[in-house]
């Protein structure tokens, strides 16, 4: 009988052998990102259009930023859309 190669190992195990570990992992950062600013607009009652225009800059851009299935956001575009909802962002490395 062979045994399975697979059999007690993790996801994040499965997912660097595949290669595809830090593309997964850019997308789940950009959803969770995603999400929390929509809520900060949310409860802060934010239109988009508002929204960039407080971080100076178009609708389209607020649109890529906010999409959780793009993860190309530049660091610059993170720390403006925080700070128009008045927050600071808090970036940390944890061991992986």
């Amino acid at each position: 009988m062979k045994r399975n190669p697979h059999v007690g190992s993790t996801l994040d195990d499965f997912l660097r052998e595949d290669g595809s570990y830090d593309a997964v992992q850019a997308i789940a950062v950009k959803r969770v990102l995603a999400f929390q600013l929509e809520e900060g607009m949310r409860k802060a009652r934010l239109t988009k259009s508002e929204m960039a225009r407080r971080m100076r800059t178009t609708r389209a851009q607020l649109d890529r930023l906010l999409d959780p299935d793009n993860p190309s956001t530049a660091l610059q575009t993170l720390v403006k859309a925080v700070g128009a909802l008045g927050k600071r962002l808090d970036i940390s490395l944890v061991k992986g």
